[in-house]
């Protein structure tokens, strides 16, 4: 099994900033993409970013430059920074970490998603 754990999240006044961390954890595993999606009430779960193993990224076009996305793969973690924040960036950020764990001596697909993190911009 493949823990995954986010922080970082909470309330910041527009324009401000905010640094999410989510940290992937168990045993042998290896992870392909980490990113992160949000859903604001009423809406879709949507894509912000990920982050594949080989540092490539893909950033959602009304966040591009404003957040960025970054890993440490010795610590499984990845990171969101979100800065210059808008009233439209108020969501639950949701982590999602995908990989491959050992289980016996086969591996399988893993597709995981963290807990949520509220993230609330005041004007």
């Amino acid at each position: 099994q493949v823990q995954v754990v986010e922080s970082g999240g909470g309330l910041v006044q527009a324009g401000g900033s905010l640094r999410l961390s989510c940290a992937a954890s168990g045993s042998t595993f290896s992870i392909n993409d980490m990113g992160w999606y949000r859903q604001a009430p009423g809406n879709q779960r949507d894509l912000v970013a990920v982050v594949s193993s080989d540092g490539s990224t893909n950033v959602a076009s009304s966040v591009k430059d404003r957040f960025t996305i970054s890993r440490d793969n010795a610590k499984n973690t990845v990171y969101l920074q979100m800065n210059s924040l808008k009233s439209e960036d108020a969501a639950v950020y949701y982590c999602n970490v995908k990989g491959r764990r050992l289980s016996g001596i086969r591996w399988y697909p893993f597709d995981y998603w963290g807990q949520g993190t509220q993230v609330t911009v005041s004007s």
